[in-house]
């Protein structure tokens, strides 16, 4: 449902206390002035700390600096006059005793009355005391409409016509900002360019990474690596080359379900980070690194607002693979967590959205011990799939020694005998026969001289793998993984 549609449905329904998490607060009010003079006949009436009520000759500057005196003129307001008062920043104060108690006794008013409390707010903080009466709303970032509009009128107080096709890629790169950003953004590239073209996309993207960097949550995260860079695992090869076009404009019209994503569960060291940088990058998407450690923050409800923010972000990137690696150390113990229920509401909005999200957000999930993981992840229809990436073997090792020496040594490298060293690796992972390779490489270069099979050899050798050192969980991880009860990578 749109924001105007719910906003209509929610005053008509008489919520008393509505709560609108958002930094475009100069948008927001546009929206909510428009929405209210064109489908209802209520007057408005704007507050803030500084300058109090603003907009309404008779009530100008009222309530100034007093938060409390801003709700008493709610009450002063006859019942027959229909009215929607928004409160700036309001959530500072939701703290405050009397501020509370008198919104609670506002509430059994307002039912019986049409008039409504908006709040604007940053962010979203709302006491326990109030989460009964205060219904959250969420103001989406600008739609492709919106940024269109804004684009055409750059272009017309510019004097010059952007052609279509440019149009549409600059629009589609403008999404995930908010109308402020946008304009600056766009006075930036003029100023740089002296018009508004295809070249902007650059400074578009910079913008976009600024913010992403700024929230600590998401990231930008450079992929180069390819599907081919990766040995083995064809099964998991097949099944993402099956859907590399299902994000593309084509396969929309099409009718085709944008896919969910995939999970990833597996020993250490065998290509399950690297796996999703190259679906990015075969795929020509952006990539968003999730640092999930960083969602849990120490004050009340600011976990769930991180999570809020990082799925309208990544929503708004979208087309775009959300990374989100090792998630089984976010919930792990969840049952058993001493944090009032943070993580519980934190994952239960995550798997919400993986079930019901209707975006072009390709999440990739990494995990090393699905025993860690609530069953609520694992249950059919919050990923696609879900695969096992186990140790590789001796022929999957062969493929990664080749795509590493080849890498390293592109004149040379069938030189080495990789038959032996794949064999000789037992127990490797994937990242483990790389170290290997790297270690040779350090004794021949200190040494003065080229590397060889041998010196790869000896550094197997001096090896003692993680399949060794903790045996007993990863033969345990294998056994289950080849009980068919998952989807086997290779």
């Amino acid at each position: 449902m749109s924001f105007i549609k719910e906003f209509k449905l929610l005053l008509k329904a008489r919520y008393p206390i509505l709560y609108i998490p958002t930094s475009e607060e100069e948008r927001v009010e546009y929206v909510i002035r428009s929405c209210v003079q064109l489908y209802s006949n209520r007057g408005i009436y704007a507050w803030d700390f500084v300058d109090g009520y603003v907009g309404n000759p008779n009530d100008n500057g009222f309530a100034s600096r007093n938060p409390l005196q801003a709700l008493e003129l709610i009450e002063r307001l006859t019942p027959t006059n229909p009215a929607v008062f928004l409160l700036k920043d309001f959530h500072l104060f939701l703290t405050d005793i009397s501020v509370a108690r008198k919104l609670k006794n506002l509430t059994k008013v307002l039912r019986n009355q049409t008039k409504n409390i908006i709040i604007i707010a940053d962010e979203v903080n709302i006491p326990e005391s109030l989460k009964d009466i205060i219904t959250v709303l969420d103001f989406q970032l600008p739609q492709p409409s919106e940024i269109k509009k804004e684009l055409l009128r750059v272009q017309e107080s510019l004097g010059y016509n952007i052609p279509e096709a440019s149009l549409n890629s600059l629009v589609s790169s403008c999404q995930g900002l908010s109308l402020e950003r946008i304009r600056r953004v766009l006075s930036k590239i003029i100023a740089t360019y002296k018009e508004v073209n295809i070249e902007s996309l650059e400074l578009i993207f910079a913008e976009k990474r600024q913010i992403i960097s700024k929230t600590q949550i998401l990231e930008f995260y450079p992929a180069k690596e390819k599907i081919s860079d990766i040995g083995g695992l064809n099964n998991l090869k097949l099944w993402l080359k099956r859907r590399s076009g299902a994000l593309s404009k084509k396969a929309i019209e099409y009718g085709l379900p944008s896919p969910r994503g995939l999970l990833l569960v597996g020993v250490q060291g065998t290509g399950k980070s690297l796996t999703a940088k190259a679906i990015a990058n075969e795929w020509n998407l952006p990539l968003l690194r999730l640092d999930i450690g960083k969602l849990f923050g120490g004050i009340v409800g600011e976990s769930e607002s991180r999570m809020r923010q990082m799925i309208q972000l990544s929503e708004a990137v979208s087309p775009c693979v959300l990374w989100i690696d090792e998630i089984d150390k976010a919930f792990s113990g969840i049952d058993n967590q001493g944090d009032s229920g943070t993580t519980s509401r934190v994952l239960a909005t995550f798997i919400t959205w993986l079930s019901e999200k209707q975006s072009s957000v390709f999440v990739v999930a990494t995990a090393n011990n699905i025993y860690k993981l609530p069953p609520e992840i694992l249950r059919k229809g919050r990923f696609d799939e879900i695969f096992f990436i186990g140790l590789p073997n001796d022929n999957e090792k062969e493929l990664i020694f080749k795509v590493h020496l080849s890498r390293l040594r592109p004149k040379s490298w069938n030189s080495y005998d990789i038959s032996y060293l794949a064999k000789s690796a037992k127990n490797f992972s994937g990242a483990e026969v790389e170290e290997s390779i790297i270690e040779a490489m350090h004794i021949a270069f200190s040494e003065n001289r080229e590397f060889t099979t041998e010196d790869i050899a000896a550094s197997i050798e001096q090896s003692i793998p993680l399949a060794e050192l903790n045996h007993e969980k990863i033969d345990e991880l294998q056994e289950w993984a080849d009980a068919g009860k998952i989807r086997l990578a290779s």
